[in-house]
């Protein structure tokens, strides 16, 4: 049965100036910019809302918590959208920004606090054994610093060529970060396994590599986790992930944007029809396509033409959402739990444990430990919990479990699968805790515990997202090669495919991942010189 359509913003029928297939974060900004400029345009979204994997949602029925699901923090959002489009969102610096309890003696940790420095410094000496480590560290990100705020600024303009950019690195780090394995860059900066591994970690996040991967993966990862905003800090957004979705749906519908949800694209043809699962043709002079370039490469085939070869696109996370009584114990006393949950909390990951989990996970085997980080929301925003739960103590916690490729769950009973990563996630969770996790976790009304686990299948399966690849498949390098053509506006805003009226425009697009609304932003600034 086809599913029923539902629309909202202006009128519905004749040729569009822009059909927008999918209805994500990134195709809610370049909808409003396009509207903005007067350009028809018409969102097409499966699934009963907008949003994509930026939404908030209560996982667990009777229980006033609104969590971000899928996406959770904000980094890579430019300032730049946030003004164009009047977005009225409130992203809060987090004090703290990790907690790293060492794994095999977790009454240490290194607690790295923005606000205190020394104390930071004591927390490496008496973890590591080093007093000088500390230093290396803050040395590493201040060497990064001035890239960061260099290159983050042209996220958001037309694509500029290697050579350039480069100048913007100088030579050092261009060879550090951009020619070398990333492994090598973390062993000269740091000399405690510990410490190399929370580097390592940026690397890593939905990204299946080895510090040494000669593909240089989790480099382009770790480049795009330190330049947002030009200072690489990764904020909490007030009332959750949903906010910012929700702010992108008001200005999109402000400016008389259409967005249709229920309305499943089954075919894209190269000049601008998009068939709907009821056989409904939209037309449009610019097809812009928000979902992975692998969905794009099989809408064009059964639209009649040719696509490009996609490699297949593969996520490498599990994500564990929890609501809790209050937070747990700590074998670290020096350490109040309010300030470890509040920033990034390292789980066994150590540079050696993120390796040999990187092994155990390409020879089919579930990582144990699961290297893993967590974060509390509620202690930087409790607003996204009811004020019986708020009064009560609880918070929530997130965790993101790495180096979990698809391949180990993909064909994989569902059910089973996401009962063993989530197994796998408290017990690597447990093994640096005072007390089980388990013996916080707070019961829904109808007596269920409140943890659940989202796999890449689960992405796959609710969001379109193949093989649960946050990023839409391999990232780029946010610049284009020293001979790459720049010759339309399509290219030099990287967001071509081989087809002219069809434009990439969410993660996928040349300078996509993560919540950042790029993608977004650079579709429509291309569509805008191609309609004139």
């Amino acid at each position: 049965m086809s599913p029923t359509l539902r629309g909202y913003g202006k009128g519905m029928t004749g040729l569009w100036d822009v059909v927008i297939v999918g209805g994500g974060h990134n195709a809610l900004v370049a909808a409003a910019y396009l509207a903005r400029a007067g350009k028809r345009v018409v969102v097409l979204e499966r699934s009963e809302r907008v949003g994509g994997a930026a939404v908030s949602e209560r996982p667990w029925a009777g229980v006033d918590a609104r969590l971000s699901r899928y996406s959770y923090l904000v980094s890579l959002l430019p300032r730049t959208i946030i003004d164009d489009l009047g977005l009225r969102l409130t992203l809060r610096r987090r004090r703290y920004s990790s907690y790293t309890p060492l794994p095999s003696d977790p009454t240490r940790g290194i607690l790295v606090d923005t606000a205190d420095a020394v104390a930071t410094a004591s927390s490496f000496a008496r973890t590591v054994g080093d007093p000088r480590e500390a230093d290396r560290f803050a040395a590493l990100s201040a060497r990064l610093l001035p890239m960061a705020a260099s290159l983050f600024p042209t996220v958001t303009e037309p694509l500029r060529r290697a050579d350039d950019v480069r100048a913007l690195f100088g030579d050092a780090l261009w060879d550090d970060l951009v020619a070398r394995p990333l492994g090598e860059l973390v062993r000269t900066s740091l000399t405690s396994d510990l410490a190399r591994g929370i580097a390592l970690t940026d690397g890593l996040i939905g990204t299946f590599a080895s510090a040494d991967d000669p593909s240089l993966r989790q480099n382009r990862c770790f480049l795009y986790h330190v330049i947002g905003g030009g200072t690489g800090d990764w904020d909490v957004p007030v009332g959750g992930m949903g906010e910012v979705s929700g702010a992108l749906e008001r200005a999109a519908l402000a400016a008389d944007a259409t967005l249709r949800t229920e309305a499943e694209a089954t075919a894209v043809t190269p000049d601008g029809e998009v068939t709907l699962t009821s056989g409904e043709v939209v037309a449009g002079r610019l097809v812009l396509f928000g979902a992975g370039p692998a969905v794009l490469a099989d809408l064009l085939r059964a639209g009649g033409a040719e696509a490009e070869e996609v490699p297949a696109p593969e996520g490498a996370q599990v994500k564990v959402n929890m609501l809790l009584r209050r937070l747990p114990r700590l074998h670290d006393r020096s350490v109040a739990p309010e300030a470890a949950f509040a920033g990034t909390f390292h789980i066994n990951e150590s540079m050696t444990q993120l390796d040999d989990a990187h092994a155990a996970a390409s020879a089919g085997r579930v990582p144990d430990p699961l290297p893993a980080e967590i974060y509390c929301h509620s202690l930087t925003d409790p607003s996204i919990l009811g004020e019986s739960l708020r009064a009560s103590g609880a918070q929530t916690l997130t965790l993101f479990g790495l180096q979990v490729p698809h391949r180990l769950v993909d064909g994989a009973d569902a059910d089973a699968a996401r009962a063993g990563l989530l197994d796998a996630a408290t017990r690597s969770l447990d093994s640096v805790l005072a007390e089980p996790i388990a013996d916080v976790i707070a019961m829904a009304p109808d007596g269920t515990p409140c943890i659940e686990a989202r796999t890449t299948d689960d992405l796959e399966r609710s969001l379109a997202m193949r093989g649960g690849d946050i990023f839409h498949g391999s990232l780029d390098w946010p610049w284009a090669d020293d001979d790459e053509p720049l010759d339309t506006p399509a290219r030099r805003w990287g967001v071509a495919t081989r087809h002219p009226r069809v434009l990439l425009c969410g993660s996928g697009a040349r300078r996509g991942g993560a919540v950042s609304g790029i993608g977004g932003h650079n579709a429509a600034a291309a569509a805008l010189e191609m309609l004139g």
